[in-house]
């Protein structure tokens, strides 16, 4: 069933599902209050989109500075995270 799609298309996938994701949380927490506020989300998702972001780099043999510079961005976010919930 899953024969004709490349790694690339499945990783443009999970990017468009975490887009979507994202944003439904988003919007939900907007609309009613509940949920997760963004604020609460929001690197976290940075982190693991760039991390996303990198991978589809070196499966379209990208040059290594775009590799880097997603796998640097995802570290810079992903320390805030762990800065911003540490000080709680």
């Amino acid at each position: 069933m899953l024969e004709g799609l490349s790694s690339v298309t499945v990783i443009d996938l999970v990017i468009g599902l975490t887009l979507f994701e994202g944003l439904a949380l988003a919007l939900y927490h907007r609309r009613t209050g509940k949920g997760v506020p963004v604020g609460d989300f929001a690197v976290n998702l940075v982190s693991g989109l760039c991390l996303m972001l990198a991978l589809r780099a070196a499966v379209t043999d990208a040059a290594w500075y775009w590799i880097g510079l997603w796998l640097t961005v995802a570290g810079g976010a992903h320390a805030t995270d762990l800065m911003r919930r540490w000080r709680r």
